[in-house]
């Protein structure tokens, strides 16, 4: 499947890719600006987040930490596709958002 758009990330996911790095510059040339769009995080997103609450509360592990719900919260804000390996989870608590789950 073929994506449309800008492949998009936030302050979350760039710091999750940090650790991959040796430096911020190595991380930001591998961040092609013609590929990745840099994107803040709306204050919306902040709301939506608040599912981890939810999570938490019916027994969820501290494995899914409140970054991944940021980043849930973030796609449903803005209408984004997300790209995730855990399909279930962000289906779960953000049923608005478009899905792709690489096999």
């Amino acid at each position: 499947m073929a994506l449309e758009g800008p492949i998009c990330i936030n302050p979350i996911i760039y710091a999750e890719l940090a650790p991959a790095f040796s430096s911020a510059r190595e991380l930001d040339r591998w961040l092609a600006p013609e590929v990745f769009k840099r994107l803040p995080l709306p204050y919306s997103a902040g709301w939506l987040a608040a599912a981890f609450l939810k999570y938490r509360r019916s027994g969820g592990v501290k494995t899914s930490p409140l970054p991944d719900f940021y980043i849930g919260a973030h796609a449903e804000a803005e209408g984004l596709v997300l790209v995730t390996r855990d399909p279930v989870r962000y289906g779960t608590y953000f049923p608005k958002v478009r899905l792709v789950a690489p096999e």
